[in-house]
């Protein structure tokens, strides 16, 4: 054992780090299924895919094929045998090889270790899956790290803890210990106990500490730095927060106002952007800016207190005082038709999920609720939406611990509505995303000016060279690397942001460049496109979910969340469905007023009625309150949570007397 010190128990150091995945828990390993996809197919056709690829790119064929027949030869099989057909003995042997012959896996591994080359490496990781480090098991650090306890617990089990178990853990060692380890233990145990109460505060007693950040929603991400702010006690602080209620269960929204009241009690000053009505009634003053939304908002329409604003007859103001409804009461059950299908995932059990049965109702509108950390998103986007992709799609992404899915066969399409960005860089948009910019791209090619220049539609890109500005290269904006600072985004001297060259501007379609179409709204494009369908159809449905007022050329930079999400659903809107399709989405109301949800409602309900099925996760109750089927998760969070607590219509989930859901609906 070395000397024990603080950084011997940290797996982003390597005096503690696990010496085989260097302290991430987990490996990059070449899958053998993404290897040969297609079982059916013999080694002849080319089953072995990274083989039969590098065949044509870099003229391997011979080598490896020399190699597979060699192998066949002395081992006795046949390279025009379907894979599936081949001996277990044998398929191993090509996978991983023995001392004559370097199995697939082996030499895609090795290849991956070895190249400096960034383009092999993401050709060789199209092949490759995360996998749980086999010499940690996950738990990132030495064995020697982990053989060193506190009463009883290593350091891996205790951040494994939820944080409301965490806290009692260390409540309880002053009991467990003797007199000088106490004197020692005291402070450090005060402070533990301490942070665990801040986190506690703002309704995070189900996380545990070394749960991954990348796993986290925008909400918990705000919540965590929020309850690091309590802990600093500072006053005279200006704090702002974002939509600090995102994937928060109404019943523990109190507990982050009492958050946000504290900190206004040390005499700071709390600014939050929220659409919440409990966080809206709990502020000592309000500014609704509207009416509408784009060029028909940016005003104050009023200020006050909450009374005053449940008087007024603002949009805010309608809502709350109960004068508008997203929908007048829980609508009338849909009555299920007599051959009702399912979709059954049998035996969940991923993260906290307890071995659950849950039967999904096919052709209906669907919402999975529960407190947070109940297990919704363990069961619908970690297993069924993976678990779908990887069917349909032959996906990566490995599913959630479950036994089996029943009732694929009723489906033939799987679309997965997150609200991960629609582009990474200024060069994404939602006239690119959304596939309108190539119907633009071909109005302008088609006018009588670029015909007589012979401009092809390459010229109205702004990604390629010849019609883009080259100086900020089609962007508009030049980056500015500010080294120990984020870099920045200055506008373009020479194009002034229009991002195409001066020739290009001079081609109009109906007196608009093509630059001047890209700064349209979505509302402005659907009267200015109103005679093209292909393009009129999309800003129609960007419109309908609530975006009549973003940039068609807007930087995907620039977009929430939200944004993201519904121009991903407008743009699926779009597409021809096939009325057998699932559509999943997670939070779909994250960023948006009562008006906006009730347009998104009736976009979801008009995809139902098609015989699709829309399945969400959501915690907003004039949302819930319009589907038909709910499944509520819970009844807490965390290790108490993962079991159906109650399933059916609104009106049965109110009378549901374990249901929170129910509660707050009623």
């Amino acid at each position: 054992m070395p000397e024990l010190e603080p950084r011997l128990f940290s797996f982003n150091n390597p005096y503690g780090a696990c010496p085989e995945c260097t302290g991430l828990g987990e490996k990059l390993e070449v899958s053998s299924e993404l290897v040969i996809p297609n079982k059916s197919l013999t080694l002849n056709e080319g089953a072995i895919w990274p083989w039969a690829n590098a065949s044509h790119k870099v003229g391997r064929q011979g080598y490896y094929h020399w190699k597979l027949e060699e192998l066949s030869r002395s081992h006795e099989f046949s390279l025009n045998e379907p894979v599936k057909n081949l001996p277990q003995k044998v398929m191993d042997l090509i996978l991983k090889g023995d001392e004559n012959f370097e199995g697939v896996t082996s030499n895609l591994e090795r290849r991956y270790h070895s190249t400096d080359s960034d383009w092999t490496r993401s050709e060789i990781e199209q092949y490759m899956v995360q996998k749980q480090c086999e010499k940690c098991f996950g738990k990132r650090l030495k064995p020697e790290v982990l053989a060193v306890t506190v009463v009883e617990k290593s350091i891996n089990e205790i951040v494994n803890l939820p944080i409301d178990k965490l806290k009692d853990f260390f409540a309880a060692v002053p009991q467990k210990v003797n007199a000088s380890d106490l004197k020692i233990s005291q402070p450090i145990i005060k402070e533990i106990i301490e942070r665990s109460e801040f986190l506690l505060d703002v309704g995070l007693d189900y996380l545990n500490l070394d749960r991954k950040a990348a796993t986290l929603s925008g909400g918990e991400e705000q919540r965590i730095r929020l309850a690091t702010q309590i802990g600093s006690k500072l006053s005279g602080v200006l704090y702002i927060l974002d939509e600090p209620s995102i994937g928060l269960h109404a019943r523990d929204q109190h507990r982050l106002i009492e958050t946000l009241l504290r900190l206004r009690d040390l005499g700071n000053t709390v600014i939050v952007v929220e659409h919440d009505p409990q966080t809206m009634m709990a502020a000592d003053w309000l500014v609704e800016i509207g009416p509408g939304a784009g060029k028909h908002g940016g005003k104050v329409v009023f200020e006050g207190t909450a009374k005053e604003l449940l008087k007024s007859h603002t949009l805010t103001g309608d809502y709350l005082s109960g004068r508008k409804k997203v929908e007048d009461g829980p609508l009338p059950s849909k009555q299920k038709p007599k051959d009702q299908k399912f979709l059954k995932i049998i035996g969940a059990r991923e993260h906290n999920l307890k071995n659950i049965d849950v039967k999904i109702p096919l052709g209906r509108f669907i919402c999975v609720t529960g407190v947070s950390g109940s297990g919704k998103s363990s069961l619908v986007s970690d297993i069924l939406a993976r678990a779908l992709l990887k069917k349909f799609y032959r996906a990566k992404d490995e599913p959630g611990a479950h036994k089996e899915i029943l009732g694929t066969e009723h489906l033939n399409k799987v679309v997965l509505v997150d609200q991960s960005p629609i582009g990474r860089t200024p060069r994404s948009n939602p006239a690119t995303y959304t596939g309108a910019f190539s119907y633009m791209r071909d109005i302008f090619t088609k006018t009588k000016e670029a015909r007589v220049r012979g401009y092809s539609a390459g010229r109205f890109s702004f990604n390629v060279k010849g019609g883009r500005c080259e100086a900020c290269e089609g962007q508009g904006v030049k980056k500015v690397e500010m080294y120990f600072l984020p870099d920045i985004y200055v506008e373009c001297e020479d194009c002034r942001g229009k991002r195409y060259s001066r020739e290009v501007l001079e081609i109009l379609y109906k007196d608009k460049s093509i630059s001047d179409v890209l700064h349209l709204t979505v509302e402005e494009a659907a009267e200015f496109f109103k005679n093209i369908p292909g393009i009129y159809e999309k800003m129609k449905t960007l419109k309908e979910v609530g975006l009549s007022y973003i940039e068609l050329g807007q930087s995907a930079t620039s977009l929430s969340g939200g944004e993201a999400q519904r121009i991903k659903l407008a743009t699926e809107l779009s597409r021809r469905d096939t009325g057998k399709t699932l559509y999943i989405l997670d939070e779909p109301t994250t960023g948006l007023h009562f008006e906006d949800i009730k347009k998104l409602v009736a976009v979801l309900r008009n995809l139902v009625e098609r015989g699709n099925t829309v399945l969400t996760i959501e915690h907003n109750m004039d949302f819930i309150k319009c589907v038909d089927h709910i499944i509520d998760l819970g009844p807490e969070g965390g290790e108490q949570g993962g079991e159906i607590i109650a399933e059916g219509s609104p009106s049965e989930i109110i009378k549901n007397k374990k249901s929170y859901t129910g509660q707050y609906l009623r």
